[in-house]
């Protein structure tokens, strides 16, 4: 009966001790998890940002587009009555109003790469996200069951709990190093 006991005692600090590693575990899942949702909703709004100013400096572009058309269509038909000087003038300013014009064209095309590649990195947080959600539920249940193997004394129930955190465990890894996809996460 004593040496019975030991084993029940032997087998209660054992599963005790990897209830405790699967709690760590739970943790760094759930950290990773924290971080992937964090990091996807700030790139979301950095992008959204980024994508208002696209929109302002292609505003702009087409005011300048639109002012450079006007002075143009004002040129050729006042041509001949402009004096030298009114002719100067306006040439200079259509030159600047078409450097104006290019100019947000350029920066455009600059905010827009910054946006897309914000999408692309909020797009990668997104594709982690799930297997950190996947492995914190079956951490927990894993710590659960293992708690149930002490209280039934079943080797199999602790065996069952062993399964779940050591899948829980390698979602947490492919949450935060993607070495693996599973189809049915992403849609």
């Amino acid at each position: 009966s004593e040496l019975h006991e030991h084993a029940e005692n032997t087998f209660s600090r054992r599963v005790a001790l990897v209830t405790a590693v699967f709690a760590v575990v739970l943790a760094i899942a759930a950290l990773g998890g924290n971080h992937a949702m964090k990091e996807m909703l700030l790139s979301q709004q950095q992008s959204s940002d980024q994508w208002a100013f696209y929109q302002a400096k292609v505003i702009r572009e087409h005011l300048y587009r639109g002012q450079k058309l006007r002075l143009e269509a004002d040129l050729a038909e006042r041509d001949a009555s402009l004096k030298p000087a009114a002719r100067e003038k306006l040439e200079g300013l259509l030159r600047r109003l078409d450097e104006e014009e290019k100019r947000y064209g350029a920066e455009k095309k600059d905010i827009e790469k910054a946006a897309k590649d914000l999408e692309h990195t909020r797009d990668g947080y997104a594709l982690r996200d799930p297997y950190f959600l996947i492995a914190e539920a079956l951490l927990q249940i894993a710590i659960v069951m293992a708690s149930v193997s002490i209280l039934a004394r079943s080797g199999l129930i602790f065996s069952f709990s062993l399964g779940l955190a050591l899948i829980g465990a390698v979602l947490t890894a492919n949450g935060y190093f993607m070495l693996f996809q599973l189809p049915f996460l992403h849609h």
